[in-house]
């Protein structure tokens, strides 16, 4: 569970996705590890060096991911004309 302090580090990851995935010469397939990398780091800057914040930068990560593809996938969904 992400601890509700660090979704201002979900909300940075997500921005810090969606520039990545705008810009040229960057694989997609790197952008989730270079959010997962960016979130622990924030998540240390704020908490401090320990297991839970490598595991809290994880998670932070994971979910700016992870609803950044919710989202995407929604959206698709929506304009399917075949649903």
């Amino acid at each position: 569970m992400i601890a509700p302090e660090l979704l201002v580090v979900v909300a940075a990851c997500w921005v810090v996705g969606y520039a990545l995935k705008k810009t040229p010469g960057v694989p997609n397939w790197s952008i989730v590890y270079i959010v997962t990398v960016i979130a622990i780091a924030l998540v240390v800057y704020l908490q401090g060096w320990s297991a839970q914040s490598i595991i809290q930068g994880i998670l932070a990560g994971a979910f700016a991911v992870f609803g950044h593809q919710f989202v995407k996938q929604g959206q698709g969904a929506a304009n399917d004309t075949n649903a």
